[in-house]
């Protein structure tokens, strides 16, 4: 949730020690319990912002693609030491499936947010959150960053500054996942790794690494 101006540090500075409940996900902060076996994931909450420019942003439309979802703010120190991490996995990823979102919770929204995004040149999508957003995703401190699946479902939540190898090593991990998502009709299903029995695909559905329509 959006926190107040005078609990802000308090709290980027004692988010590793807090334990953190996020759609029903467990989040430990500076611990790394690793990824949770696709039977026990649980559905991401779906969410509709705008980014800078007034594009609509559905998390639901990246169903396919493995989603990094970063809650983070400009006033943040651990927030801002994992972005220019996010945008070296953005950098890295996007063409294996990749996607990473950041949702800022600063208070004044995009009056924080544009100047610093012209002076980080983030190369993702960021957007503006909500209390209401924060209380769906369990959000009690910052950052607050998960990775979701390409079946949109919840695999690992984290509370306070990732451990960097090891959250690359899930991505990785997930990148390379047996995952299905329904496609559209008359097109086969994807299989294992973004594997699919007939090509070429459509672009709601086809992973970046199967040709596309």
């Amino acid at each position: 949730m959006k926190l107040s101006t005078a609990a802000q540090w308090s709290v980027c500075a004692i988010a590793a020690g807090f334990l953190v409940a996020a759609a029903g996900l467990g989040a430990r902060a500076g611990m790394r319990s690793g990824l949770a076996s696709a039977q026990t994931r649980k559905t991401v909450p779906d969410f509709v912002l705008t980014d800078q420019d007034g594009r609509t942003l559905r998390l639901s439309d990246y169903r396919g693609r493995v989603v990094l979802l970063d809650f983070w703010a400009t006033w943040c120190h651990g927030c801002k030491t994992e972005i220019p991490w996010y945008m070296e996995f953005e950098s890295k990823y996007k063409q294996r499936g990749l996607a990473v979102i950041g949702v800022s919770m600063d208070l004044d929204g995009w009056k924080s947010v544009k100047p610093f995004l012209a002076g980080e040149r983030m190369n993702y999508e960021v957007v503006i959150g909500s209390d209401e957003l924060g209380q769906k995703f369990g959000l009690n401190n910052m950052p607050l960053t998960l990775l979701i699946d390409r079946n949109g479902k919840i695999a690992d939540s984290h509370a306070g500054v990732v451990d960097k190898p090891a959250w690359e090593q899930e991505i990785q991990e997930l990148l390379a996942e047996k995952w299905m998502v329904k496609p559209p009709d008359g097109a086969a299903a994807i299989g294992h790794a973004g594997e699919s029995t007939s090509s070429p695909c459509s672009l709601e559905w086809c992973p970046s690494d199967q040709p596309r329509r």
